[in-house]
């Protein structure tokens, strides 16, 4: 089921992020995502519309966050649930809510770089990250019927 989250879900994002960050980014230094962590706590999952896929007992195998209507800040998947639509499924209710999306993604994510093409997202700019000094995109994404 997928549901907008609640302040009393944030513990379990976090570690969900924590973990996913550490696997999908092991080319960045782990004390990066150690360090960040209280930033993403106490400024970013406050300010950020989130949304979680759980199953009944409420565990939380992915979410997705967006920030100023259109940012999509996270999108995390726990790995044993790769492949299985998860994913797809968070894209489609931040899809369902905003016309358009933007969205950072490191250059040597390959796996994200390849989800988000299959989502429709195109590379608009080259940049670096301000945290990482690490190559990123942005890329976006629109409803076919808001431009």
């Amino acid at each position: 089921m997928i549901r907008l989250a609640q302040p009393a879900d944030h513990e379990a994002i976090l570690l969900l992020w924590l973990r996913s960050s550490l696997i999908s980014h092991s080319f960045i230094a782990e004390s990066y995502w150690i360090e960040s962590l209280q930033m993403v706590r106490e400024d970013f999952l406050p300010k950020a519309r989130t949304w979680i896929e759980c199953d009944e007992k409420g565990h939380i195998s992915g979410f997705i966050s967006v920030l100023n209507q259109q940012f999509i800040g996270a999108l995390f998947v726990e790995e044993s649930r790769y492949g299985d639509g998860t994913a797809q499924r968070l894209m489609a209710a931040a899809k369902e809510e905003y016309p358009v999306l933007l969205l950072e993604v490191y250059q040597q994510n390959h796996r994200a770089m390849a989800f988000y093409r299959k989502e429709n997202f195109e590379i608009t700019a080259e940049t670096r990250h301000p945290g990482t000094d690490m190559p990123t995109w942005i890329l976006r994404w629109f409803h076919p019927l808001s431009e």
